[in-house]
């Protein structure tokens, strides 16, 4: 009775994370959107910043997960590579826009965070 008890409380822990894994990606990509959202809208470039800093560090915690739509692959298949290699280009996108916003380039930097909706539409055809 014991060792099942042990393996059922296993088996709970481990469908518990994966969950909360594939969830994790959804709320991310959330954050993403909300953030987005403000950088687009905002006339303060120390708000756009805080947007662009809020939106990289949740594609990075996205880059950890698995999305839905890739449940059950394992983490370096070429669907896998392609999903983070898609947030990679996202971040370094955000990297542009940041470097251009500190140079004071506001309003280059909002252009640049305007292209990031070409990534988005890409990476979500293919794996939203």
């Amino acid at each position: 009775m014991r060792k099942w008890l042990v393996a059922a409380m296993g088996l709970t822990v481990l469908a518990t994370s994966a969950l909360a894994q594939a969830n994790d990606v959804e709320d991310q990509m959330k954050l993403i959107a909300k953030n987005y959202r403000t950088v687009l809208n905002t006339n303060s470039p120390d708000e756009f910043k805080q947007g662009l800093v809020a939106m990289k560090q949740a594609a990075q915690k996205a880059q950890q997960g698995t999305p839905d739509k890739l449940e059950g692959q394992e983490k370096d298949s070429a669907s896998m590579k392609d999903f983070r290699h898609g947030l990679d280009t996202l971040i370094g996108e955000i990297d542009g826009a940041t470097a251009l916003a500190d140079s004071g380039k506001f309003d280059q930097a909002k252009q640049a965070a305007e292209q990031f909706k070409q990534t988005r539409d890409q990476y979500h055809k293919k794996y939203k």
